[in-house]
């Protein structure tokens, strides 16, 4: 079975996250002990947000926010589909709440619908987003 950087990676929805989770030495620490859940936002998900974002911050900026943004996007321990009860708070790598609901068999975190109902992994699990999550 797949960790997770291998997961991400083998998703061809998933190129830009797989990119990132490279450039800011996230690949190994998914690869490790885990377990973890990912919510992973999809290709078109990264492409919704504003290119400016990006351009306006210097190289080591960039590093610092894409590391901000996937630490928002992964959270300690496996939670498969079925586990998300409505009204839970999931708390992410660098502490952050987001705010499960659940509605006529639809989930959704921070607003943003989850897509299918996860993959799985050796050292956890992931489920697709078609929006990136912003928290502050």
């Amino acid at each position: 079975m797949k960790n997770m950087t291998e997961v991400v990676n083998s998703d061809k929805y998933l190129s830009t996250l797989s990119k990132y989770i490279t450039i800011t030495g996230f690949a190994e620490q998914l690869s490790g002990k885990g377990p973890f859940t990912i919510l992973a936002p999809t290709d078109t998900a990264f492409q919704k947000l504003e290119t400016a974002l990006f351009l306006s911050l210097d190289k080591g900026k960039i590093n610092e926010a894409l590391s901000y943004l996937l630490n928002c996007h992964i959270l300690l321990g496996k939670t498969i589909f079925k586990d998300f009860k409505n009204g839970d708070l999931l708390s992410t790598l660098n502490g952050k709440l987001l705010q499960v609901k659940v509605r006529n068999g639809r989930t959704s975190i921070n607003g943003v619908y989850l897509r299918g109902k996860g993959v799985e992994g050796s050292n956890g699990v992931l489920h697709s987003l078609d929006t990136v999550l912003m928290v502050s």
